[in-house]
């Protein structure tokens, strides 16, 4: 289920191989993170390398690497092929103070380790503040919508099915999996049943309560904005290493360059400061790139794994009927397409050397035991301030409680939402399921805050 890069290519990359396969998407393909995204095709991700170096080793990290090498690629072949446009351009993690350099240096080293072909630069062509930087040369950037509708093609093409506007809400059985939901654009929500010998739950935060993920995973919404501006817009792909992060990338469009700057992100359920933080990034927008006019924003939503590295594979240990991939971290152009081929590996009997920095299920967690301990006293204390404050009547506006676990939710003011700062259920002001892993609308009725 989950109809993002991973859903869509895992779908097609099993249909090529002779397997009938169904796509079940709640909205439409690319509704979620691959939609909102920046759409850099990159395999420099910020200071990751360094970050998966220190924790769990060289060697993890050159696999993670090479995943993300042959995803990129993968789909840079495929877009080639299918006349999807891309656009190439070199990528820098920069220091955009004296105080990031030390990491920026950091993420050079580990990705010489790691056999990516970076090179340091003091100096670049930015109106911006550049105090070094790591630059993997020739990466690219597309537009993800056009990619999506090409894959859904493609799939058609090899005899699968796509269905929009279903919602997965429970798997059970074996022999085979029994998955039931309903469609959710019918004035009488109807139900459906459908059989499969496996299933991949390509939903980013997973919609089944096994396995622990929710206590493996942590939600962040990050913004993004589009300007007109009057002079070229910054031709590569940039992403600071030190904070507020910034990253920066042009747009080709039909009348010509724009400018997209994403940052101010938080935690899901944590969105007191986002319209601070939003006014901030527009100043600085402002401040580099004089004249630049706003033409449109929006947000986006990924995960974050305890060990730092994504999950691509069975939703429980040895399990071989039910599949997870999510915890790209913001990297899913490269991430989404090295866990569909892990995933397709897998399920058709292969196998990918580097698919061990994917796995669903491995030491790296156990490394990661302190941060799940305290990803899980942060949910516990988010749940019970939440119903105490609801309880005592602390909130001059109610707030609903969250259809998954019953987590109190928080109004985003920025966007209009409402979050649960437990497991990243998001939904719409009238009470529409936007993110999971929640799939019952939210009970708005006793809320004003919305109106």
């Amino acid at each position: 289920m989950g109809a993002g890069i991973t859903g869509l290519t895992t779908a097609l990359l099993l249909a090529r191989a002779g397997l009938e396969v169904v796509v079940l998407e709640a909205r439409h393909a690319g509704a979620g993170s691959t939609g909102n995204s920046t759409g850099k095709i990159s395999a420099l991700h910020g200071t990751k390398l360094s970050s998966i170096t220190q924790r769990h080793g060289q060697a993890t990290a050159r696999a993670y690497a090479e995943g993300n090498v042959e995803g990129r690629d993968w789909l840079l072949r495929y877009c080639d092929e299918h006349d999807v446009p891309t656009q190439r351009h070199d990528a820098y993690s920069y220091a955009q103070t004296s105080v990031g350099v030390e990491a920026a240096r950091g993420e050079w080293n580990a990705c010489l380790q790691a056999g990516l072909p970076v090179r340091w630069q003091e100096t670049a062509d930015t109106p911006f503040p550049f105090f070094g930087g790591v630059c993997l040369p020739d990466q690219a950037q597309f537009d993800p919508a056009l990619l999506m509708h090409s894959l859904v093609s493609e799939i058609a093409r090899h005899g699968s099915h796509f269905f929009s506007g279903v919602r997965v809400r429970s798997i059970s059985g074996d022999e085979p999996l029994s998955i039931t939901g309903s469609f959710v654009n019918d004035t009488i929500s109807r139900p459906f049943t459908l059989n499969a010998q496996r299933c991949v739950l390509a939903t980013g935060m997973p919609i089944l309560d096994r396995g622990g993920f929710f206590a493996r995973l942590t939600a962040h919404r990050s913004y993004c904005m589009a300007f007109d501006v009057p002079e070229p817009a910054t031709q590569s792909m940039y992403l600071s290493v030190d904070a507020p992060l910034r990253s920066v990338r042009q747009a080709p469009t039909g009348i010509g360059e724009r400018l997209v700057v994403g940052g101010a992100g938080h935690v899901v359920g944590q969105s007191e400061h986002a319209s601070g933080a939003l006014r901030e990034l527009q100043d600085w927008v402002q401040a580099h790139y004089p004249g630049a006019a706003r033409t449109h924003s929006w947000a986006a939503q990924d995960y974050a794994t305890i060990s730092g590295l994504p999950y691509a594979g069975p939703l429980l240990p040895r399990g071989k009927k039910i599949y997870v991939a999510t915890g790209y971290d913001k990297w899913g152009m490269t991430n989404g397409v090295a866990a569909s081929l892990a995933l397709s590996s897998q399920i058709l009997g292969g196998r990918m050397d580097w698919a061990a920095a994917f796995a669903s299920w491995s030491i790296h967690d156990l490394r990661a035991v302190p941060t799940a301990l305290r990803l899980g006293v942060r949910v516990a204390r988010d749940f019970a301030t939440g119903w105490a404050t609801a309880l005592l009547g602390s909130r001059s506006r109610p707030s609903p409680a969250c259809t998954h676990l019953g987590g109190i939710t928080t109004w985003n003011q920025v966007e209009g939402i409402w979050e649960c700062p437990l497991h990243g259920s998001c939904f719409g002001s009238s009470g529409p399921v936007l993110w999971g892993p929640a799939t019952d609308e939210l009970d708005c009725a006793q809320s004003t805050e919305s109106t």
